[in-house]
């Protein structure tokens, strides 16, 4: 999905209305679709009909907060709205909302002085979701006076409730979960120094026409994995499917001590769709690794098949019998290879090798995986992650997926793309074998490696979002997005 500036998207509003559709009706538009995304999120997170508090400016941010509250206090939720200004400040469309607001008997109180948001900062909130909705993308710099007393409000309440932002957090001072943005992304939504103030991207339609969204240029470098680009990629299966049709897997990986990292990989592969899927483990680890999987045919030898896809990496060690098995799988034109952990670690000094690869080739590297692969140091990867996963991507002329906070999927000739799914519960062990088969899963299905990079990485992180929601981040685990995945494919199909 194309990602836009502030002022293409001020240009899109613009068009928009002059075509004919009001101001007010993309604003209502706006509202609704915040309220959705937010009894969405309460009920993932087992928080319907929990208290929620929206804090308003007066500009259009404030309109479409109104419009919520006001949808949400009409189906019986505890709402209530601040606003960080004098009621004589708001104006224009939001004015009309924020009067149907109080009209509809929304609780409502003005905080127009530092004052008041010291008393409030005191008092606290019991509610468990707040609604930034103080500042839009036509304000820069710092937020002054009581706007910004207001956002430092809602922030000190990030320690303890959920937040939402509408369009972006305010001045990137608030440290929102969920922000819900109108019509497309905006560009500093996926700057690397904001990803703690933005958290996931719920992407709006509010109804700009589609010839105009077309026409935008926006970022021609860098553009949004988001759930309306992949649905295509899953068509419905026809009724007379039968499991050769989708593909078989090749995992390999394991080692002595280190049976978990296969085992999960195998397992997402099986949760990605594909038909079939095969492990090659060592002898060493046989007898844990295949009542583990029961769907997975476990060999401890060098299987034949005919591979749809392979994944290699997971567990495997790094050792020159590794490095041995990665160039072979290199030979052969006819089958993606995804190279994950040790398989990509053990390539350092080999990288011609990979530049010759004869296979459509996916690399999966986490930053330190990376840098050794490249004789970089982590910190120089992470401060320019943009150009570094470019830079791979070009050189070795294949499909990388640079992990982390924003993972991002280049291949050349095409944009990259950064996912915003995912959170920091997933930083634990485990999850980029998750990550790595599913894409092998994928793969083997026939799409090709770039669009089986991308969707693997939104659905990787969609199902952390969910495995967080109801388990909590601190204690979710990479088995907990696997048994994850099946919601998250929901999100993007029906069936």
């Amino acid at each position: 999905m194309k990602l836009v500036s502030a002022e293409e998207m001020r240009e899109l509003d613009r068009r928009t209305i002059e075509s004919g559709i009001p101001g007010e009706e993309l604003m209502y538009t706006a509202g609704e679709g915040l309220a959705d995304a937010i009894k969405t999120l309460a009920g993932n997170h087992q928080l319907v009909d929990s208290p929620v508090l929206f804090v308003a400016g007066p500009g259009n941010n404030g309109g479409d907060a109104f419009v919520a509250a006001q949808l949400l206090y009409e189906e019986g939720w505890p709402v209530e709205c601040w606003l960080a200004a004098p009621e004589q400040k708001v104006k224009g469309d939001a004015l009309l909302f924020f009067k149907k607001m109080k009209k509809a008997g929304v609780p409502f109180q003005s905080l127009e002085t530092s004052e008041h948001w010291t008393f409030a900062a005191a008092s606290g909130t019991d509610a468990e979701i707040l609604v930034d909705g103080l500042l839009g993308t036509g304000v820069s710099g710092e937020p002054r006076g009581v706007i910004a007393d207001a956002a430092a409000f809602i922030d000190a309440q990030a320690d303890r409730a959920l937040v939402v932002a509408i369009d972006m957090p305010s001045a990137m001072a608030v440290r929102a979960d969920l922000t819900v943005t109108m019509g497309l992304p905006k560009i500093g939504s996926v700057d690397s120094e904001h990803f703690d103030c933005v958290g996931n991207i719920e992407v709006v339609d509010i109804g700009i026409p589609p010839e105009f969204l077309d026409e935008v240029e926006g970022d021609k470098t860098l553009e949004l994995i988001h759930a309306s680009d992949l649905a295509p990629l899953f068509p419905r299966r026809p009724r007379t499917a039968h499991k050769g049709e989708y593909g078989h897997v090749l995992c390999i990986g394991g080692s002595k001590g280190f049976s978990g990292a296969v085992t999960m990989a195998s397992k997402a592969a099986v949760r990605s769709g594909a038909g079939l899927v095969t492990a090659f483990v060592p002898e060493s680890i046989h007898a844990l690794v295949a009542p583990a999987v029961p769907e997975v045919m476990v060999h401890a030898s060098m299987p034949e098949g005919n591979w749809s896809a392979i994944v290699a990496g997971p567990g495997m060690g790094r050792s020159a019998t590794t490095r041995e098995q990665v160039m072979h799988l290199l030979e052969n034109p006819a089958v993606p290879v995804v190279l994950d952990a040790d398989a990509v670690t053990v390539m350092a000094d080999h990288l011609d090798d990979l530049v010759n690869a004869e296979c459509p080739l996916i690399l999966t590297p986490h930053p330190g995986e990376f840098a050794a692969l490249f004789g970089l140091k982590v910190d120089d990867v992470q401060e320019d992650r943009f150009g570094m996963v470019r830079m791979a991507a070009d050189k070795l002329g294949a499909t990388v997926v640079l992990k982390g906070a924003g993972t991002l999927v280049a291949a050349p000739g095409v944009p990259v793309a950064v996912n915003m799914t995912g959170n920091p519960g997933m930083a634990s062990g485990g999850s980029g074998d998750v990550l790595a088969g599913l894409i092998a899963g994928l793969a083997a299905q026939g799409l090709a490696p770039y669009q089986a990079a991308c969707a693997g990485v939104w659905l990787h992180g969609k199902a952390g979002d969910l495995a967080a929601a109801e388990k909590s981040q601190a204690s979710m685990t990479a088995t907990d997005l696997i048994e994850k995945l099946p919601e998250a494919f929901r999100e993007i199909s029906c069936r």
